[in-house]
């Protein structure tokens, strides 16, 4: 039983359930890239170079001759995806600056956290009582005896 409760623990203390928000949002964000880089990014690239789609650039290893990697994979070919691999890399690549740029606005929010000083606290009561009581003995020890 140790084990099944130290698994509650662990899933109700907020770990389990921040990783979970963090994956789902995660891969949502991923799906967002994935659009950005297929829909929006790399059209023009593939317009200013001539109508190339990206996609379809691939390396047949089978020896057949086909129009694009659909069609290769369609007959069962060997290819390597260059294309495939190049829109991927542009994905990993906006994903880590969004990633760069979110870690690094936090580092900002906690280093000015830091910064903001706090006042020092208040001496308890009874510290104060002791020190009153320390300074008129001092004072009494100072003072000549008549």
């Amino acid at each position: 039983m140790k084990l099944i409760d130290e698994f509650r623990v662990f899933a109700v203390k907020g770990n389990a359930f921040d990783l979970a928000v963090g994956v789902i949002i995660g891969a949502a964000f991923g799906a967002i890239v994935t659009s950005l880089v297929n829909d929006v990014i790399m059209p023009p690239i593939g317009y200013i170079t001539g109508g190339i789609d990206f996609t379809d650039i691939f390396i047949n290893l089978s020896g057949g001759d086909y129009p694009s990697l659909a069609a290769a994979k369609e007959a069962g070919a060997a290819t390597i995806n260059v294309g495939v691999f190049l829109n991927r890399v542009i994905s990993f690549l906006i994903v880590a600056w969004v990633l760069f740029l979110l870690v690094r606005q936090m580092n900002r929010l906690k280093r000015k956290e830091e910064a903001a000083p706090t006042a020092p606290a208040a001496p308890p009561p009874e510290l104060l009582v002791l020190q009153e009581i320390r300074d008129l003995l001092a004072t009494e020890r100072n003072q000549p005896k008549s």
